[in-house]
């Protein structure tokens, strides 16, 4: 038996919103006998879906809701997992081995809390890299400033940049990397966050072609020193986290391609898992594809190489489990690397679960998977809605093709009467690409025109704004 735990970064470092349907990607990983822990009850129709895809059946899974906390059902209180009513179920849950039947605790988020749940259940050795997390190594190894340290450190190549501590540093590494920079613009990193929705990028051209890039907000910059302490006036709280975190400052490299290095770091050592490709549409973070295809040899094992080289770093500082090397391919065809996700990143189903366990990317035809997530400008109803869609549209995935579309969380509205939020995959012949299957899902569920919607918010509403 191993316990799975569907939690998220905990609120004390960022705080998050509704994350209920997000973290039931969990039920991608269970196996037959597995216990798993929801901050909330699961999506029946979903979880039905995904498992018979996996072919484990629901009755051969224990799975329970921690109390509610400070948030509700929405998000896990990670206090909550050690309250004593709550471990005793867990206990019983367990069976007649009690700590002897549980192989393997695993979690979506290196929490402290989950480490104390481990210890509480007398099964803290089975959970890899417990000692470092209980310490607070989950915020360590997910830092960004963290990350270019240990980058340097390993002689991993990253851009020109600044750590910055205080508003006036900010100031002077930007005016400083604006000068140096061929592209005169620089992104101001928040220390927690992803998918690029912590990043901005700080520009002085406003011609400059910016939709590819993962910074969810942008801002023009007034000319001279002015521009930049108006900027740093007004951001630096947002950038900081109200003065909690460093804040990274890089130079900016148009025209580069998002690409990252999986990895797993054991007990024994790492091992690499899997590459693949980011894709951002205005700004924001529109699908990624596994596996890694349409690079250059010296690019594939520079990925490789550099991401193996911070899995090292990693692992010798204590970290334990999935992590996520993200890199830059430049237009001359060098790698830099931007950043580390030490946690179960949301690449770990696309590869594992569903390019290597459903659909077999590696068997003959070749296929691969993209994952999408649900555009701004749709408007899906639910889950049975987009179901009923895709079976319409001949979409559904067919395990004699291996193509189609697979489901891959809960379509869940985040506010009552507000389209789902939620993401899918494509299982495609590679000859044939995966923008056919999108674009008739995009005609039956787009309605919002494209550039009606703020590209800084999480959900497309109100009129166009490209600055903040």
């Amino acid at each position: 038996m191993r316990i799975l735990v569907g939690n998220h970064i905990d609120p004390s470092i960022r705080a998050r919103g509704d994350m209920r349907a997000w973290t039931q990607r969990l039920f991608w990983f269970a196996r037959p006998g597995d216990l798993l822990i929801l901050c909330c009850g699961p999506d029946t129709a979903f979880v039905d879906y995904a498992l018979a895809h996996t072919g484990v059946k629901r009755e051969e899974l224990t799975v329970l809701t921690a109390p509610a906390g400070a948030w509700g059902d929405r998000l896990f209180d990670p206090a909550s997992l050690t309250v004593p009513a709550f471990v005793e179920q867990v206990r019983a849950a367990l069976g007649p081995a009690g700590a002897g039947a549980v192989s393997e605790v695993f979690a979506l988020w290196p929490s402290a809390a989950v480490a104390r749940l481990a210890d509480a259940l007398g099964v803290a050795d089975r959970f890899a890299g417990a000692a470092f997390f209980g310490q607070g190594g989950g915020e360590i190894g997910n830092n960004k400033a963290n990350f270019r340290a240990l980058a340097a450190a390993a002689g991993v190549p990253i851009l020109p940049g600044r750590i910055c501590r205080s508003r006036a540093e900010a100031i002077e590494a930007t005016g400083a990397l604006l000068e140096t920079s061929a592209s005169g613009a620089v992104v101001v990193k928040q220390a927690h966050n992803g998918a690029g929705v912590g990043n901005q990028l700080l520009v002085r051209d406003p011609e400059m072609a910016v939709d590819h890039v993962g910074a969810r907000h942008l801002h023009h910059l007034a000319p001279g020193v002015a521009g930049v302490a108006a900027y740093w006036e007004e951001r630096w709280p947002w950038a900081s986290g109200e003065g909690r975190w460093p804040v990274v400052i890089e130079e900016f490299a148009p025209g580069a391609d998002a690409v990252y290095s999986e990895h797993y770091a054991a007990d024994a050592g790492t091992r690499a898992t899997e590459m693949g490709r980011l894709l951002y549409v205005g700004r924001r973070l529109s699908h990624q594809v596994v596996p890694l295809t349409g690079v250059t040899e010296p690019v594939r094992a520079a990925l490789l190489e550099g991401g193996a080289r911070l899995a090292q770093a990693y692992w010798s500082m204590g970290y334990r489990g999935h992590l996520s090397a993200d890199a830059l391919v430049l237009p001359g065809g060098r790698v830099v690397f931007t950043e580390v996700n030490a946690q179960v990143s949301g690449s770990l189903h696309i590869y594992q679960s569903i390019a290597h366990g459903i659909v077999d990317v590696t068997a003959e035809p070749a296929r691969q998977v993209c994952e999408y997530h649900v555009p701004p400008t749709w408007a899906v109803p639910g889950f049975a809605a987009f179901l009923a869609a895709l079976d319409e549209l001949g979409l559904t995935y067919d395990p004699a093709t291996r193509t189609g579309v697979i489901v891959s969380m809960p379509a869940l509205p985040l506010e009552a009467g507000a389209p789902a939020q939620f993401v899918f995959c494509i299982a495609y012949d590679p000859a044939e690409g995966h923008a056919g299957a999108f674009d008739r899902l995009d005609e039956q569920f787009a309605a919002m025109p494209v550039g009606t919607y703020d590209a800084s918010q999480h959900i497309g509403t109100g009129a166009a704004s490209f600055s903040s």
